[in-house]
């Protein structure tokens, strides 16, 4: 069986059409977990019409960035971009700087979000996909997802600090991204970016809107501007620039779904944990890993439960979570009559 595939064949979740071609027979609603998306959003703002009737405008995009800046608690020297997305700055980044290329290795800690490693090969890149930092020793541009995706590793600050400086002496960058840092502000490296660094934060995930397409690289502004140039004008549309102004300012609703899904995360390793090993994660999803993956995987998609999978290891399985009462009523139904053991 396939999966939901993003550029080079990559599995991706997120897709229920391909999850009822797996499972025509199964119920709906279909309740989608192959995510790392939190599943009750943040309340959207009423949007005047001309937001969709004119191009983006500068004060707008300004007003953004301001938002962004204080939220990440980015350095005042530090440049700052908006994106589409931090997909499009994924795949941009390899583009706009060969220099780095030419370098070195770029080593990516893995396993991780496997289209870091995509980029930089379609570009030319010798890529090493690096269990450990030891086996990273020799890159010259590190790639690290912090917290990572799908496991929840975390380095420390002053771990991802030394790194940094290692990459400048080889001339090369240390790439973090830190997607699912929101709710763990303190490992953020952004209040202390060092030189060499870029990271990458995004909007959707955290506050449950990854339709609105909005993503952030801050680093050197050199670097900054090379992205944001090849992105060409107008890149985040009018409405998710004055979506992203108000959640990012909005503390207390992020504190509020911060210790919400904390609990949430709390309730599902309670419910995972005697169907096998529960490796990691974040507050938006855990990582299980049981040689029983396969089988679960596909008597919860049989009852409408959407949960990702692997190629690299068909023994893991990542679970997001349920959105509200009926979700998790069924998902607790669903793995109590897994006819298995853990």
């Amino acid at each position: 069986m396939g999966e939901t595939t993003g550029t080079g064949g990559i599995w991706h979740g997120g897709d229920l059409g391909r999850a009822r071609a797996l499972f025509p027979a199964a119920p709906e609603p279909w309740i989608d977990l192959s995510t790392g998306i939190n599943p009750i959003p943040y309340p959207l703002p009423a949007l005047p019409l001309s937001l969709w009737q004119r191009l983006p405008a500068a004060d707008d995009e300004a007003a953004l960035l301001a938002a962004a800046r204080n939220a990440y608690r980015v350095p005042a020297e530090a440049g700052i971009v908006a994106a589409p997305g931090t997909q499009i700055l994924i795949d941009l980044l390899p583009r706009v700087v060969p220099d780095l290329i030419r370098a070195g290795p770029v080593a990516v800690l893995g396993p991780t979000y496997a289209e870091h490693a995509l980029a930089w090969r379609k570009m030319g890149a010798t890529v090493v996909e690096a269990d450990t930092l030891a086996q990273a020793a020799d890159a010259a541009t590190v790639v690290v997802v912090n917290p990572n995706n799908p496991d929840g590793r975390l380095l420390s600050v002053s771990e991802l600090a030394a790194l940094a400086a290692r990459c400048a002496a080889r001339g090369g960058l240390l790439v973090v991204d830190e997607a699912f840092c929101d709710f763990t502000p303190e490992a953020s490296l952004v209040p202390a970016l060092p030189p060499a660094t870029l990271a990458l934060r995004s909007f959707g995930k955290t506050y449950g809107l990854a339709g609105v397409r909005l993503g952030f690289a801050i680093g050197e502004a050199n670097l900054v501007s090379a992205l944001r140039d090849a992105m060409g004008p107008w890149a985040v549309a009018g409405p998710a620039l004055a979506i992203g102004v108000q959640a990012l300012a909005d503390a207390a609703w992020l504190a509020q779904a911060g210790a919400a899904r904390a609990a949430d995360a709390a309730r599902l390793d309670a419910l995972l944990a005697p169907r096998g090993e529960i490796i990691g994660g974040t507050a938006l999803f855990r990582l299980l890993a049981t040689p029983e993956a396969p089988a679960l995987f596909a008597h919860l998609g049989g009852r409408g439960l959407y949960v990702r999978r692997f190629q690299a290891d068909p023994t893991r399985l990542r679970f997001g979570l349920p959105g509200d009462a009926p979700g998790w009523a069924r998902l607790e139904a669903a793995l109590a009559c897994f006819p298995h053991g853990g």
